[in-house]
């Protein structure tokens, strides 16, 4: 396979493997803290939900199992209560499960409360145009950000993400800018959480994250050239979008080798940050 398609498959399960990691130790702190308010059993719930990335329909649970870190008699319950429910059906070929309509009927019921996507949809598309690469709207799940939007160029390559895709919150450009916008102590709770599911990798993920803090003070804009994936650069800008919504980022990015660092930095990002603005003033959130 050559380079310029590898970039062109990026799978989503990158991010799913952090994601439900996290959430199993997120569930273990948390009972470790014997906090009365915190329902494990829903927790494990949603970690074998979210377990399924946007790039695979069945799983098995015995792929649950090693995902979210439980047992496979534990998991073999949930998913039989989540089948029962309609979250999940069991797919008899197979012997795994898939995604159920009301899974489906939760996003539809998010992705109708956003205005955001409608207002932001025509703006991004001419960013994506101009920069001829993908430009996305995305908000936090646990340790990854979830794409709610998206728009596409018409060059023949960009990125293979779509709506509901995840990428992870430490190392990307949109997960950045979501951390730069957020409260301190917010993001040191999330930071700390990042920090337990590698602590191999964290010396390079803190500088990542420092700098990306820094460059946000100075400009307005966050980066990640190379630092998810090795031929992926992007940029990102934070989003307070009102309407009790939590806080997004939108962000533009694609191959390496037609996104230069450069390119991005001095062409791109002074449209990104017009585009905010204009979204902002559009939804009532500047005079």
């Amino acid at each position: 396979m050559s380079k310029q398609n590898k970039v062109a498959a990026v799978p989503a399960v990158v991010a799913t493997k952090a994601a439900t990691k996290a959430a199993t130790k997120v569930a273990a702190k948390a009972a470790g803290k014997e906090d009365r308010h915190f329902v494990t059993a829903l927790a494990r719930g949603l970690s074998v939900l979210s377990s399924f990335s946007s790039g695979e329909k069945m799983l098995g649970n015995l792929d649950i199992a090693k995902r979210c870190k439980l047992p496979k008699s534990t998991v073999s319950r949930l998913t039989y209560t989540l089948t029962k429910l309609g979250y999940l059906v069991f797919v008899e070929d197979t012997g795994k499960y898939r995604l159920g309509t009301s899974t489906l009927a939760l996003g539809s019921a998010m992705l109708a409360r956003l205005d955001v996507r409608d207002l932001s949809r025509p703006l991004m598309q001419e960013l994506a145009d101009f920069s001829k690469g993908m430009v996305s709207l995305g908000s936090r799940d646990r340790l990854s950000m979830i794409y709610v939007g998206n728009a596409r160029s018409s060059a023949a390559l960009t990125l293979s993400l779509d709506v509901g895709s995840r990428i992870p919150i430490a190392t990307t450009a949109m997960g950045r800018a979501y951390l730069a916008m957020i409260p301190e102590r917010e993001r040191e709770d999330i930071i700390e959480r990042i920090r337990d599911l590698d602590e191999v990798a964290w010396p390079a993920i803190r500088a990542g994250i420092e700098r990306a803090l820094k460059e946000y003070r100075e400009t307005g804009c966050v980066s990640s050239f190379g630092e998810w994936q090795a031929d992926v650069n992007a940029i990102a800008v934070p989003l307070r979008p009102g309407g009790g919504l939590p806080p997004m980022a939108i962000n533009c990015g694609g191959p390496a080798f037609t996104l230069s660092k450069e390119f991005l930095l001095n062409e791109v990002r002074p449209k990104l940050l017009e585009l905010v603005r204009q979204l902002e003033t559009s939804l009532g959130l500047r005079g």
